[in-house]
């Protein structure tokens, strides 16, 4: 009988879909043993390659990989690899293969291990308890940088690496109950914060800033944690920052699923970030019927936040009058512990 072990990957990144940052690696026997592991600086593909590595190198004998990872279960099921090494280790484009130090070693134990290898593939977030371990003990490590292992089934798992506001929701809905020194964060949207790509030189200053800011505060609030809505722009730079500074921050949602109106590509990187969440909290169960109906419940949500903050960071450009606002309700409550960057 061949052993099943499962995998998983999840890095958080700071630069949107495809980027580098924190990331965390995890497998584990149904049953049985388990092991992750972090590094400080990688992608998700590397951690979700590194995964499948080390469960091979810890499960020997006949063994079934099961990965939600089309990057790993395709190599092997579509032959990539053969392709690789006719070519010199190039790809279609001619181009050097990315990962070789990761692919090399995995092939090289495929090989010695006379197909007693197998790859299949499982969908992600598809209520597979299996997949959910991995996945919940490779979004911790990427989290805290710190790896876990055991003979028997891990214990006291974190918050899923989930697309999905209800998985990952807090224990609780009153955000001033959150035991933390809570600093939200605010601001501007695209495209006042130079377009929507989050790379431009505008939006990767903001970033820094924050960042800046994000790492003095931890060392004089060990406790913090950033409160963000996760809304393009500054609340998405801000969680961003905050995972480049080591800083947990909540995600508080308006109302379940905002990114299903975003494209493709932006609802990627919300969904990256979101698993980066130390935990969820969604203020309305109800979707809005109108973008009326949206705003709406942005603002609540914004009062809810700021009527929970201990201290705020505002990305503001002295226009938006709604900001505006904000700030002022803010520094009546906060006094001293408020922040404006400026986007210029």
């Amino acid at each position: 009988m061949a052993t099943t072990v499962y995998t998983d990957g999840a890095c958080i990144s700071n630069q949107g879909p495809g980027g580098r940052g924190p990331g965390g690696w995890a497998w584990a026997v149904p049953g049985g043993a388990h092991a992750s592991g972090a590094e400080p600086d990688t992608t998700n593909q590397r951690m979700e390659l590194t995964a499948a590595l080390q469960a091979v190198r810890a499960n020997g004998g006949d063994l079934q990989v099961v990965s939600d990872s089309a990057y790993v279960v395709n190599c092997f099921k579509q032959g990539w690899h053969e392709k690789w090494v006719q070519n010199g280790w190039k790809n279609a484009k001619r181009q050097p293969v990315e990962n070789q130090d990761l692919w090399r070693p995995l092939l090289a134990a495929y090989r010695e291990r006379h197909g007693n290898i197998r790859f299949a593939k499982v969908k992600a977030h598809s209520g597979d308890p299996n997949n959910d371990v991995v996945d919940r003990l490779a979004t911790e490590a990427a989290r805290t940088q710190t790896g876990r292992s055991g003979a028997q089934p891990p214990v006291a798992l974190g918050a899923p690496d989930s697309p999905s506001p209800a998985r990952a929701s807090a224990a609780h809905d009153d955000l001033s109950s959150l035991p933390s020194w809570r600093l939200v964060a605010l601001g501007l949207r695209p495209p006042a914060l130079g377009g929507y790509d989050p790379t431009n030189p505008v939006a990767s200053g903001v970033r820094r800033k924050l960042t800046e800011i994000l790492s003095g505060l931890r060392a004089i609030h060990p406790d913090i944690l950033v409160l963000t809505g996760l809304g393009l722009g500054a609340e998405q730079l801000a969680a961003e920052a905050a995972a480049t500074a080591g800083v947990p921050y909540t995600a508080a949602l308006a109302y379940p699923d905002p990114e299903r109106v975003w494209p493709a590509s932006t609802q990627e990187r919300y969904r990256r970030l979101l698993a980066g969440a130390a935990a969820g909290v969604t203020l309305s169960k109800k979707q809005p019927r109108s973008k009326q109906d949206a705003g709406m419940a942005a603002a609540r949500r914004d009062q809810a936040l700021i009527a929970a903050a201990h201290g705020a960071l505002v990305v503001w450009d002295s226009q938006d009058r709604r900001l505006g606002k904000d700030i002022a309700a803010l520094e009546r409550r906060i006094t001293n512990d408020v922040w404006v960057i400026s986007p210029s």
